[in-house]
């Protein structure tokens, strides 16, 4: 994942290392001190999803052991 700053919002959002970077779809996520943000990396600042923490890191935690690459959790 390679963090991109948002100057706006002080996030730092984290694209997936697979994107390919010719704008194909891809996910964009944030982590926040109550969870996480998640949105389309074409739509932008459009449509954003907030995620509690209990629910982000269930999301995560079957990924830590399907992967070999670090997942965002682990930043």
């Amino acid at each position: 994942m390679s963090p991109e700053s948002d100057a706006s919002s002080r996030l730092v959002w984290f694209r997936s290392s697979y994107s390919n970077g010719a704008g194909g779809e891809c996910v964009e996520c944030a982590l926040t001190s109550h969870g996480a943000l998640v949105r389309d990396s074409k739509r932008g600042e459009a449509d954003v999803i907030a995620v509690s923490d209990d629910a982000w890191r269930s999301f995560i935690q079957p990924m830590k052991y399907v992967s070999t690459r670090p997942c965002i959790g682990e930043i």
